[in-house]
C-alpha cells in the first residue's frame, strides 16, 4: 500500500511543478510543458498507482496489469499535447 502512495505523490509533485513552469507562459509553452510533463514523470506513476489500486479493490493480482493500457494512453495523450505545442502557429495579434 504505500507504493501506491509513492505513484500518486509523484504524479502530484509533478502536476505541481507543471503547473508553476507553465503559469503565466504562451500557449505552445504550456501544451510543451504539460506534454512534456505527461509523458515523463506523470504517465508512469500514475499507471502504476491506478494499476495497483485497481488490483487492491479487485482482489487479483493480474487486474493491475491495467497499467500496461493506461500508460501508453497517458503518454499518447502527453505526446500529442507536445507535438501541438511545437508545430502549432503563434497567432498574430
Amino acid at each position: 500500500m504505500e507504493a501506491i502512495g509513492i505513484g500518486y505523490s509523484i504524479a502530484l509533485i509533478s502536476v505541481v511543478i507543471a503547473y508553476g513552469l507553465s503559469e503565466g507562459k504562451s500557449k505552445n509553452r504550456k501544451y510543451k510543458v504539460w506534454g512534456i510533463a505527461l509523458m515523463l514523470p506523470i504517465s508512469p506513476a500514475l499507471a502504476f498507482s491506478i494499476g495497483l489500486t485497481y488490483s487492491a479493490i479487485i482482489g487479483n493480482a493480474w487486474a493491475g496489469l491495467i497499467m500496461f493500457y493506461i500508460c501508453p494512453i497517458i503518454f499518447l495523450i502527453g505526446l500529442i499535447m507536445l507535438l501541438v505545442g511545437i508545430f502549432k502557429k503563434v497567432e498574430a495579434i
